[in-house]
């Protein structure tokens, strides 16, 4: 009856695939719209090549280190090695992004980033890289790379404004986290059948190939030239008053020290995928790839549905969730034994992991002014990927000593603790003045 109707009045049937269309384009445009900015779209494809081939560096590291020497704790110690450095060098990168060009440092930090990658392929492809020794040149060059991070990371977060402008910056924040992300699902996928196929030395000569394509990338933009005040400031005085202010805000505070958590306990699954995938799976280098990708594949999904949103109110009760939601996930993964369950578990845990980390950096940002952006991302940096490290070096001492699976029940176990604290502490608070509020204005 209605196709005959529309066959009729043509122009209905025309008004009604109209009016159709038209949510899922304003859905689109939304979910998207840090988009429109062409520096930003530069960015967003450089960064997709460079990370995937960082993913694949990462994923051929571990399987590497976990050959030469089957130790859970050496895993633990590349952890640390790699994420150390921003503990205590993040404060210095968040100094030099607020008080020199920040385009001109990424290109740095990338350009850096790129040389290190072949000095490990070039030692990996010639045979030198062997036994204990050669894990602890791997553990060294990862080391080196984590202190270019330390200045990598604060400043180009604070980048991204000069990209996109405030107005565009959660949604640009979002879809850098799933750009991040989406190498995860793609980078380790390839590494696992790049290590079985070519071997460990080819997937770091690839990552390096990768950093061509965002440091093009970045010379292609057009920045605006910002002012940039001179300050005598020392970086201790700085690091200072920027997490002077983030400790002063409730809010900020409260985010930064469940994110910490999550670092510390939460995310330390990932040292622990060679032994999952070749000793309780019993699989090889492909099923690494498979079980790093399903956490990805979760983490796009998760950055892409916080990218969708339009209103970031409840932010804080959408933090506690998440965080709930990715320690539950880790109490499951902990006691998996089949490949599928695993596989199922950590696709939610990197759902949530990504959506907490992504709506805390969203938060942070909308509250903090921009004279101080570089430095309270420093103090984001330290307090989420400063403390990883410490995390992974208790996770390798702990496995050690009672296994991989009791180890993430435990950090599990503290995660739950952690979150249900904030949802009854912090979320709580906050809600409890505006139902107060409501209930005035309905008198």
């Amino acid at each position: 009856m209605s196709s005959d109707r529309n066959a009729v009045n043509p122009a209905l049937s025309t008004r009604t695939h109209a009016s159709a269309s038209m949510p899922c384009r304003a859905n689109f445009s939304t979910r998207f719209r840090a988009m429109q900015h062409r520096n930003f779209q530069l960015f967003i494809a450089g960064q997709l090549i460079s990370l995937i081939g960082t993913s694949m560096q990462t994923t051929a590291q571990l399987w590497l280190v976990y050959q030469l020497t089957g130790s859970a704790a050496l895993l633990g110690i590349f952890g640390f090695a790699s994420q150390v450095p921003m503990l205590f060098l993040s404060s210095l990168g968040g100094y030099l992004g607020d008080h020199y060009n920040r385009h001109r440092g990424v290109i740095a930090t990338q350009t850096v980033s790129m040389v290190l990658a072949f000095v490990l392929a070039a030692l990996t492809l010639t045979g030198r890289i062997q036994g204990w020794h050669g894990a602890w040149v791997v553990v060294a060059i990862a080391f080196m790379l984590g202190m270019v991070n330390a200045f990598d990371v604060p400043i180009r977060q604070a980048f991204l404004v000069q990209m996109v402008g405030k107005e565009d910056l959660p949604n640009a924040i979002a879809l850098n986290s799933s750009i991040f992300n989406g190498a995860r699902v793609v980078g380790p996928a390839i590494a696992g059948f790049t290590i079985a196929w070519l071997g460990e030395g080819w997937c770091f000569f690839l990552n390096g190939l990768s950093f061509v394509a965002v440091i093009v990338a970045l010379l292609m933009m057009r920045i605006a030239k910002t002012e940039i005040k001179p300050s005598d400031e020392s970086p201790l005085n700085s690091l200072v008053q920027g997490f002077r202010f983030a400790m002063s805000d409730v809010p900020i505070r409260s985010t930064l020290l469940l994110l910490s958590v999550l670092s510390l306990f939460g995310l330390q699954y990932a040292v622990f995928m060679p032994i999952y995938a070749q000793d309780i799976l019993r699989g090889n280098p492909r099923t690494l790839g498979w079980l790093m990708s399903s956490a990805g594949v979760g983490a796009v999904l998760g950055a892409l549905h916080f990218a969708a949103r339009t209103n970031y109110k409840g932010l804080a009760r959408w933090i506690g969730t998440t965080s709930t939601t990715c320690a539950i996930g880790l109490l499951i993964f902990s006691g998996a034994k089949t490949f599928w369950l695993c596989i199922a578990v950590l696709f939610v845990v990197g759902f949530a992991a990504t959506s907490q980390m992504a709506a805390t950096n969203t938060l942070i940002q909308n509250r903090v002014p921009d004279e101080l952006r570089s430095r309270v991302m420093a103090v984001y940096a330290t307090m989420f990927m400063g403390v990883q490290p410490i995390g992974a070096l208790i996770a390798g001492g702990v496995a050690k000593r009672i296994g991989a699976p009791h180890t993430l029940t435990v950090f599990g176990s503290l995660m739950l603790l952690g979150s249900l604290v904030f949802i009854s502490r912090v979320v709580g608070r906050l809600q409890a003045p505006r139902e107060a509020k409501k209930a005035a204005a309905d008198d």
